[in-house]
């Protein structure tokens, strides 16, 4: 047996490492005092520039459990964009011109070359500002900010109570805002297409849906969730009277107008709007998209050869499919046993709210049950707790199957897994384990509570992220649990195959979109030829991929990379590698590119050699 307390004190005197060949800094020259002081320094300025960015984003700083600026929104204009730009520049300046780079120590030279990295990608970026699409199905002004004052705004007391009223009313500033937008993106061709304006509207108009927007003897969506909050609060009725009226008056004056601005707006442009669906039909769309497959991947692959990996990934894993549909002795071919997952009862609850109930116990059975294995697998475990909650009825219908909030930093809030019951047929019993792994535990709620948890490193490396490091980890996270000996049920383990195809399959499709100009209905076809899922999973990706370029390359992307890491550390140090150890190397440093989580790893293999 090896000596695990002395390896994971090279682990841990690793983990403070960031060396590269070509990178690497002469630190003899310095004393312990003169890089303490240069590392103090720049940390310093990283406390300094995230505390102004905390200052100028009420939202952040309600996200954070901060109540500072707690009757207000963001800033969402041109002008706040250009003030952004020129604190990158300012920073970037400071950032080559004040730091005596060789007196850094290693773990705060990771951070300024990670920042500055940052700020470089920023300034190249601020062309593509415009190149994004402000409210569609997936995200926006209309859907995200009442699930903002839903999920983030606590009132516990009755000044909160205001701050939450003093906040709908700036519903009437911020979504004028968005229509002007929405108007300089037009100015220079960039226009959503035709699908997303009927879910746009459709969710905007929810939202006027109720009391006091209506005669209706059903609250709205944000009066009901007001008064439920009011009425914990030990106030006398005369107050909370009150507090309805003023909020009433908030709904009917400022988002009321707010959400018919628009609507109105949306109408207008739905009647210019093409079926044009890829980023190729943005101004420099080609270089936008490869520059886009740069940022999420942390790669240098191209729009083809992810198509390629994509095609080559859904053809292995087919492969392990057929010889599942074997063990369960099913006969047909795989397109009949995708369809007989698709559509047998025994793989679907019920779509009443008992069948929704009985859905979330299982989920939290399923999470409950992992936390009990993690010391396993892992080290470091997360302080945060995480609940299950099914995604609220206003935003469900537009809103992916599921997803996960983090925690909030001060202890206030758990994080959250969102299942989206609006459609139980999109929800099979036989993907339920993975889809729990990927969202909780151990995928985004490990990963990302355990970053915001970690000591001595700047704030900006807390909540930062990578795109293809998250979710790799969380894709890889539905890997782990099959060696752990979960996925007992052959079905379950196809379920697991099945939502690993759904990432290979997003290589395909995303690149088919985006640089190969495939519509939105091959690419749809693409998804219900290849996979199990239904065909609402289907269109509702297609259209993810279509808003959010390149976004949906990074699960299978960032997994092949850990998988490749991981099985390089484990053929270098045979009976030395400890799985515990090769995940505090991938999780303790919080959110990295790829590239420099491999110098992590490869700096682990040579300290246990």
């Amino acid at each position: 047996m090896r000596n695990t307390s002395l390896n994971l004190v090279f682990i841990l005197l690793t983990l403070s490492l960031y060396t590269s060949c070509k990178t690497e800094v002469d630190r003899e020259s310095y004393s312990e005092a003169e890089i303490a002081a240069e590392s103090k320094k720049v940390n310093d300025f990283f406390q300094k520039s995230f505390d102004y960015q905390l200052s100028i984003s009420p939202e952040f700083q309600t996200r954070q459990g901060i109540k500072t600026d707690y009757g207000k929104l963001n800033d969402n204009t041109p002008e706040a964009a250009e003030r952004e730009l020129e604190l990158d520049k300012k920073e970037l300046a400071w950032l080559t011109d004040s730091v005596n780079v060789a007196a850094l120590s290693k773990n705060a030279l990771l951070s300024y070359k990670l920042y500055k990295q940052k700020k470089e990608n920023n300034i190249a970026d601020y062309k593509y500002r415009l190149y994004n699409y402000p409210v569609n199905q997936m995200y926006g002004a209309h859907s995200g900010k009442p699930a903002f004052m839903i999920n983030m705004h606590r009132i516990d007391s009755v000044a909160d109570a205001e701050a939450y009223i003093s906040r709908l009313h700036e519903f009437n500033r911020f979504f004028p805002q968005t229509v002007e937008n929405l108007k300089a993106r037009e100015a220079i061709g960039v226009v959503p297409p035709k699908f997303i304006y009927d879910k746009v509207i459709e969710g905007s108009e929810n939202i006027l849906i109720g009391q006091p927007f209506d005669a209706s003897d059903k609250q709205s969506t944000l009066l009901k969730d007001f008064m439920k909050k009011v009425n914990t609060l030990d106030i006398d009725a005369t107050t909370k009277s009150k507090l309805e009226t003023q909020a009433n008056e908030a709904l009917l004056t400022s988002v009321k107008p707010a959400y018919e601005a628009l609507i109105t707006f949306m109408k207008e442009q739905k009647e210019r709007a093409t079926t044009d669906d890829g980023a190729w039909k943005f101004p420099d769309g080609d270089a936008f998209y490869n520059n886009a497959l740069n940022r999420t991947t942390t790669t240098s692959l191209t729009a083809d050869e992810i198509h390629e990996i994509g095609l080559r990934e859904v053809a292995r894993i087919h492969e392990e499919m057929e010889a599942i549909k074997n063990e369960v002795e099913f006969e047909g071919t795989l397109q009949d046993f995708f369809q007989f997952m698709r559509t047998n009862e025994q793989f679907y609850y019920s779509a009443d709210q008992a069948g929704k109930d009985a859905y979330l116990k299982k989920a939290v059975l399923l999470i409950d049950s992992m936390k009990t294995r993690l010391d396993e697998i892992f080290i470091t475990k997360p302080k945060a707790d995480i609940i299950v909650k099914a995604v609220e009825p206003f935003r469900e219908k537009a809103a992916g199957k599921a997803f996960y909030n983090r925690p909030a930093a001060d202890g206030s809030r758990p994080g959250i897994y969102y299942a989206n019951l609006y459609d139980m047929e999109s929800m099979p019993s036989y993907q339920m384990e993975a889809l729990a792994y990927h969202e909780g535990i151990p995928g985004h709620h490990m990963q990302l509570a355990i970053q915001q948890e970690l000591e001595e490193v700047p704030m900006f490396r807390k909540f930062g992220g990578y795109t293809a490091y998250t979710e790799g980890w969380g894709l890889y996270s539905e890997f782990i649990p099959k060696e752990m000996g979960f996925y007992t049920d052959p079905y379950s383990d196809f379920g697991r195959l099945a939502m690993e195809l759904w990432r290979a399959c997003r290589l395909v499709v995303d690149t088919g979109i985006h640089a190969k100009k495939w519509t939105r209905e091959e690419g749809i076809k693409y998804y219900t030829e290849n996979t199990p899922n239904a065909a609402l999973d289907a269109i509702k990706m297609v259209e993810r991929h279509i808003v959010m370029p390149s976004q949906a390359t990074a699960y299978k992307i960032g997994m092949l990379k850990i998988l490749e890491l991981r099985k390089k550390a484990k053929n270098a140090l045979g009976d030395n590698f400890d799985i515990r150890e090769f995940h505090e190397v991938v999780l303790s440093q919080g959110a990295i590119p790829l590239n420099v989580l491999e110098d992590f790893v490869d700096e682990y293999i040579a300290a246990n050699s």
